[in-house]
C-alpha cells in the first residue's frame, strides 16, 4: 500500500481558500489556489494531500448537500479536476474526506422527505420516526449525529444508501482520479458498509487507500484486511504533547511500545496508523506545547515513530491556533502563501530522511534509553537500523547503553561518528543515527 511510505499534508479547504463559513451560493474558483502551492508541496517533500470536505454543503463541509458537486464556494468540478491533474503532475496523491455517516439538512434526499414525509421514496435513507417531531419542526423526528441535528444520520444498513454512496465514490475516481479516502467518524460507521467499500474500491482502483478517523477503542476492529488500511492514532497524538508538557517521556514511550513493540501482547505491530501532532479538530501544536523549544522535538518524534506522518497546513512553520468551545475557526485559517522558516527547513529534512529509510517507514520499534526527559528508540528493518534520540531537557545529557556502540551516520548533520556505549545529547535536541554495519 503506497500510503504506508507516504508523508501526508492535511488541508481544510474552506478555511485554506478563504471561503465564507456559511454557503452564500456564490461560485468562486477558490480551490484553484492549491495549484499555487503545488511547487511548495514538492519542495517540502510531500507526496500525499488529505483534503477535508470539498463537496456542496450547508456550512462547514460535513453537512453535505450534494456528493457529486464541488462546493460552489470552492469552484466547479472542472476547477477541482484541474487541481487534481496538477497535483498528480507534481507526484502528489489525493485523498478526500468521505463523509458517509451523515449529511446536512440541505441534502437533496432529506429535503424530499421534508416535502413529502412518508410518501418520499427516501424516507428509509435516514433514521426517521413520523410519530415525533424535530427541533426544526419538520413534522417528524430523525436521528442526528451524536445529538447534532444539523447532521442527519444516514441509514447505512439500507442497500439503496450504500449503492448511492459507492456510486459517488466511483464518480470521484472517474472525474478526479482520486487515490483514497479519509472516512469521517469511522468509529460510527457500519462495519458491513466498510467491508463493502473496501472490496468495491479495490476493484475500482487497485491501491485505493482507506484511512479512518478513530478517536478511541481497539483500532484492530476496523484496520484489517477486510476494512480499512489505516486510522488516526489519537492515543499517540495525546501522548506526544502530554509527554513534553509534563516532562515525562515515559507516556509516549509506553504508548509506542504498547502499540508497536516486540512483546507478544503489543497490539498494532505491522500496521501503519496515521500519526499527527495536530489537525483541523484540535488545538495546534505551537499553542498546546507549554515550552516552544519542544516544537521541533515533537516533529522529530513524529517522523521517527512508526506510522504514516501527517502535517496540518501551517503548523510546519509554527502557526498557532486554539480550539474554541463552540467553533474551530481559529484552527482553519486562510494563508495567502506558504511562510517557511527554520522549523519548516527541519521538517523538510525529516521528510527526506523518512522517505529514504526503510527502517523508519516499515521497521520494528524498541525503547533503548528512557528517562523522564530523554527517549532513545530503535527502528529496525531487514535493510537498516536507526536510532532516534530526543532530549526534551534544557540541559545536556549523556545516554549510556550497550546498544550505543559502533560507527554511525548522524542523518540530520550528515556526520560520521563512533560511539562507545555513550551518546552525548545537546539541550533540546533531536538525533537520527543510522548504524553502519
Amino acid at each position: 500500500m503506497w500510503a504506508y511510505n507516504s508523508v501526508f499534508y492535511q488541508i481544510y479547504p474552506i478555511g485554506f481558500c478563504g471561503a465564507p463559513t456559511c454557503n452564500d451560493g456564490e461560485c468562486v474558483p477558490r480551490i484553484r489556489k492549491l495549484m499555487e502551492w503545488s511547487d511548495y508541496f514538492k519542495e517540502l517533500g510531500i507526496d500525499s494531500i488529505l483534503l477535508n470536505p470539498i463537496f456542496e454543503s450547508d456550512n462547514h463541509g460535513y453537512d453535505t448537500r450534494d456528493f457529486k458537486n464541488i462546493d460552489c464556494r470552492l469552484g466547479t468540478n472542472k476547477d477541482f479536476a484541474d487541481v487534481c491533474k496538477d497535483l498528480h503532475e507534481h507526484k502528489v496523491k489525493i485523498v478526500l474526506d468521505g463523509v458517509f455517516n451523515h449529511v446536512g439538512r440541505g441534502f437533496w434526499a432529506f429535503k424530499d422527505v421534508q416535502e413529502k414525509k412518508w410518501d418520499s421514496p427516501y424516507k428509509d435513507w435516514f433514521h426517521i420516526n413520523f410519530d415525533g417531531n424535530s427541533q426544526y419542526n419538520d413534522g417528524f423526528w430523525y436521528e442526528g449525529w451524536e445529538g447534532h441535528f444539523e447532521l442527519v444520520k444516514l441509514n447505512l444498513q439500507n442497500p439503496a444508501v450504500v449503492d448511492y454512496l459507492l456510486d459517488c465514490v466511483k464518480f470521484w475516481v472517474d472525474t478526479f482520479d482520486i487515490d483514497g479516502l479519509r472516512l469521517d467518524v469511522a468509529y460510527s460507521l457500519d462495519h458491513n458498509f466498510m467491508r463493502r467499500l473496501r472490496s468495491f474500491t479495490q476493484e475500482l482502483k487497485p491501491g485505493f487507500a482507506l484511512i479512518g478517523e478513530v478517536l478511541f477503542g481497539d483500532y484492530n476492529l476496523i484496520v484489517n484486511d477486510e476494512m480499512l488500511h489505516s486510522c488516526t492514532n489519537y492515543e499517540c497524538y495525546k501522548g506526544i504533547f502530554s509527554s513534553f508538557n509534563s516532562m515525562n517521556m515515559f507516556e509516549i514511550a509506553h504508548s509506542l511500545h504498547r502499540q508497536y513493540g516486540a512483546d507478544q501482547w503489543c497490539i498494532y505491530r505491522g500496521k501503519h496508523l496515521m500519526s499527527f501532532v495536530d489537525n483541523h479538530d484540535v488545538t495546534r501544536l505551537a499553542s498546546i506545547l507549554t515550552n516552544k523549544n519542544h516544537i521541533p522535538l515533537a516533529y522529530g518524534l513524529l517522523f521517527g515513530m512508526p506510522g504514516i506522518p501527517c502535517l496540518y497546513y501551517g503548523s510546519e512553520w509554527g502557526e498557532e491556533g486554539v480550539k474554541a468551545p463552540d467553533n474551530d475557526y481559529a484552527l482553519r485559517p486562510c494563508f495567502e502563501k506558504p511562510e517557511p522558516n527554520e522549523l519548516t527547513e527541519l521538517i523538510k529534512q525529516l521528510i527526506a530522511i523518512r522517505q529514504s529509510s526503510d527502517a523508519l517507514c516499515n521497521g520494528s520499534y524498541r525503547n533503548v534509553v528512557l528517562t523522564n526527559h530523554q527517549l532513545v528508540f530503535e527502528r529496525m528493518s531487514d535493510k537498516e537500523k536507526i536510532l532516534v534520540a530526543i532530549n526534551a531537557s534544557g540541559d545536556a545529557f549523556t545516554a549510556n547503553h550497550g546498544d550505543l556502540n559502533g560507527h554511525m551516520t548522524e542523518l540530520l548533520s550528515d556526520k560520521e561518528i563512533c560511539l562507545t556505549g555513550q551518546l552525548e545529547m545537546e539541550p533540546y535536541s533531536i538525533q537520527y543515527l543510522r548504524i553502519n554495519e
